[in-house]
Parts: structure tokens; sequence; C-alpha cells
């Protein structure tokens, strides 16, 4: 069985570093919910020290509230904004001779996209515009997942260990005081369950969790000891 590690960083939160030797793939924020073209730079060279793959984490214009507060916008206009940062980061990449290899949305725009058609398949417009080759990263089960699929775009359907999610299999907002898992075993106990759930390609850690570095850590070695090969999105 093989699986992917990704997590957000290029966030300034302060842990890329220590974070990156556990992952295999990285979603680096491209300027509209944090970071700017210095930290993505910084972080795409981190990821290509520690052999991690790179991607785009594209959000809504809204660095007041870290991405996640929830927009209605027409779908040419989200399409305008995430086709922006993606063309940014790639551009990028490209200058410091890398490869942008995934696309996943952040926060608002994720969970929106994972239940609206119409922002799904802008949101696939936009990256096919950018690159075919790039492969969309969304939830499981989720319209974005189904969107991709249907327009051509390669996929990786994502959990989230360090999550909990409700019975609809959608995540529990944020505002909610059980949201987040902060216990490293519970997560990596959490990830083994998704993983043997069947039908994840990643699953994703936050680095903005209270124990980011311990919960990449233990769940790298819980997944290997447990026979899951470790392998980057392609």
């Amino acid at each position: 069985m093989k699986i992917d590690l990704n997590c957000d960083l290029g966030e300034g939160i302060g842990n890329d570093e220590a974070i990156m030797p556990f992952i295999t793939s990285a979603n680096i924020a491209c300027g509209f919910h944090a970071g700017d073209e210095k930290t993505m730079r910084e972080t795409i060279r981190l990821a290509k020290k520690y052999n991690v793959n790179i991607g785009a984490h594209p959000s809504w214009k809204d660095r007041e509230n870290f991405g996640r507060k929830e927009m209605n916008l027409s779908a040419n206009e989200a399409e305008k904004i995430v086709r922006y940062q993606i063309e940014l980061i790639y551009k990028i990449v490209k200058e410091e001779n890398a490869n942008l290899t995934h696309v996943k949305p952040h926060g608002a725009l994720y969970n929106q996209s994972a239940r609206d058609d119409e922002l799904a398949r802008a949101i696939v417009h936009a990256i096919k515009n950018v690159s075919q080759d790039l492969v969309l990263v969304g939830l499981a089960g989720s319209r974005s997942i189904e969107a991709g699929i249907k327009m051509g775009l390669k996929v990786a359907r994502e959990g989230f260990p360090d999550r909990r999610y409700n019975p609809d299999g959608s995540l529990i907002s944020r505002s909610e005081a059980n949201a987040v898992i902060e216990s490293s075993d519970e997560v990596a106990h959490h990830a083994l369950t998704l993983i043997l759930g069947g039908g994840l390609d990643t699953l994703c850690l936050h680095g903005d969790n209270l124990n980011a570095v311990e919960n990449a850590k233990l769940l790298r070695s819980v997944l290997e000891k447990n026979g899951i090969e470790v392998v980057g999105i392609r």
C-alpha cells in the first residue's frame, strides 16, 4: 500500500524545515491567505533540499481571516483568482529549476469547492489553463474530485488525520471546539483508520497545528511500521 503525506506550508508558522523531512508533498501558500513571493521561493528551496513535491495552495483573497472565510464570487472571478496564484508560483518554481506537481485549494475555497459543482469546475478550468499535467488534490468523495475526473485532470483523494469529520464525510468547521485533533498519537491512529477505509491517495497535516512537527514525525514512523510506503503525488 502507498500513500502521499502532504502539509500546508509557506504560511509563516516557522516550522517548515522541521516538517519537511517527514513529508512527501508540500502545498505552498500563494500570497492570498499567507506568504509572498519571498516565502514561496524559500519554501520551494526547502522542498528541493528534502526532495519533496511542490504544490500550489491557492486561496480566496483573505489574509485577514487566513483564507477561512467563505466568499460568494462568480465562477469567472473564482477562476481568475485561482489561476493568478497558480501562475505566480508556477513561474517561481521554474525560476528555481523545480517542477510544480499539484494544486490544492486552501481553507474556505477548498471546503466550498468540495460541495459546489460550479466552483469545483472553475478551479479545474484554472488548473488546466496553466498545465494539464498538474494533479488536483481534493477531499475524498467531494464535488471537487468529481469535477477533476470528469474534466480530465489527474486527482489525489485526500484525508485529514488531524481533523474530525461530520457524518457526511465533510470536515467539522474550525469554529467547533472539537474540529482539530492535536494529540499526535490520536492523529496517527486516525490516519490508519482513514487509510484502512480505502479510497485515499494522500493525507494532509496542517503546519499550523500546535503539534505539527511531532505529528509529521510520528505519522511517518507509524505508516512505515505498518507497511505503508510513503511516496509523493504523481
